[in-house]
């Protein structure tokens, strides 16, 4: 399934204060803890979660979150299915990041194992 330039903005404009509550809700309900949420996404994203409060106070958008991020080297090897989305087939950029954000939400919620969600190569 190929985005739209419309899916884009749309993705691109929403904050990301109005999605955090919601990745907390579902990995609480799955037994999982925002320590572990706040691991996941600063592991992504270089975000500790004093930035990640800060970006909840500015009701900054996924474009401003995402815009001084510093991904993970290993972050393109987040691949699969979300939002009917094939998130290796994303060609916008900040949509790709968002649905590996999403990604990597859904996986700690599932229970996977957590060396497994962050790419931990084994030696």
């Amino acid at each position: 399934m190929k985005t739209t330039a419309k899916h884009n903005e749309r993705i691109a404009k929403m904050t990301f204060a109005s999605v955090y509550p919601h990745y907390v809700t579902k990995v609480e309900k799955k037994g999982r803890t925002i320590e572990e949420l706040h691991q996941v996404i600063e592991w992504l994203t270089g975000y500790t979660p004093s930035d990640l409060n800060k970006f909840i106070d500015e009701k900054a958008s996924f474009a401003s979150f995402f815009q001084n991020a510093e991904l993970d080297p290993n972050a393109h090897l987040i691949k699969g299915v979300i939002c009917g989305y094939r998130i290796e087939e994303i060609d916008n950029q900040l949509t790709r990041q968002v649905r590996y954000l999403d990604k990597l939400v859904d996986e700690l919620a599932k229970g996977r194992k957590m060396d497994k969600i962050l790419r931990v190569e084994k030696k």
